[in-house]
């Protein structure tokens, strides 16, 4: 079945669909020898899709990464401004391996990285609904952190209810656990901000019930176990098939 290039690119775990066009544009991917155009298709079980003259897929390992993200570090493979990306992170993982989703720059805590086109689509595709758990430190009141379990509205969008649990608060500040559904972008943000709340720090602790190992320092890594990677494949086929 013949899909578009970016889309192919991006499910072979080697890059985001924003910057499978940009490769495509610079004239990086060629299709059974012809370089490829923006719009392109290809059937990537019976066409020879290559970057850089090398074709995609192959029998490379799959890997499974969990990476503790620093502040300070953008969710990308390369970065136009020079600042340190994930990529540089996991350099020595021994493979190409590409974040399932993202967190902002500012933003620190849980971030899956893999190579494993397939389960990267199935976890990030709109109409799979993966829960995120956060902790946010905001400022504020109490009061208004708990307006973040109302209906809200997005950019737009209709956001489902969050779910909210305090865990500390002084006369300035609370600590809350946050739960969202949608993972829009900066969303946790845009709905503190529309809550008068400023956020001091914001930490992603789990995906689903896959935990953050309290053991990875910021900026560390370590590979999935099987169990965890077994929770995730499992969470995929489950949304596959509704």
């Amino acid at each position: 079945m013949k899909e578009r290039l970016q889309k192919i690119l991006a499910q072979a775990g080697l890059c985001s669909r924003r910057t499978a066009e940009s490769w495509i544009e610079a004239g990086r991917v060629t299709v059974n020898g012809r370089r490829a155009s923006l719009g392109d298709q290809a059937d990537a079980q019976k066409e020879r899709v290559c970057v850089d003259g090398k074709p995609i897929g192959g029998n490379e390992q799959k890997r499974y990464l969990m990476l503790n993200k620093p502040r300070g570090v953008v969710s990308t493979m390369q970065d136009e401004h020079g600042r340190k990306t994930v990529a540089a992170l996991t350099a020595n993982c021994g493979a190409r391996v590409v974040p399932v989703g993202r967190l902002d720059y500012t933003s620190e805590g849980l971030l899956l990285l893999t190579n494993d086109g397939a389960l990267t689509y199935a976890l990030t595709h709109p109409r799979h609904e993966v829960p995120k758990y956060y902790e946010v430190r905001v400022r504020g009141r109490v009061d208004q952190a708990m307006r973040l379990s109302e209906p809200m509205e997005i950019d737009g969008y209709q956001i489902a209810p969050a779910t909210v649990d305090i865990l500390e608060h002084d006369e300035e500040s609370v600590k809350l656990r946050l739960g969202i559904h949608e993972g829009r972008n900066r969303q946790i943000r845009k709905m503190c901000e529309q809550c008068g709340l400023e956020v001091r720090r914001l930490k992603r602790i789990a995906i689903g019930k896959l935990m953050l190992d309290p053991r990875l320092t910021p900026g560390s890594w370590r590979e999935l176990t099987e169990k965890e990677l077994a929770y995730l494949q499992g969470l995929a086929a489950n949304m596959q098939e509704g």
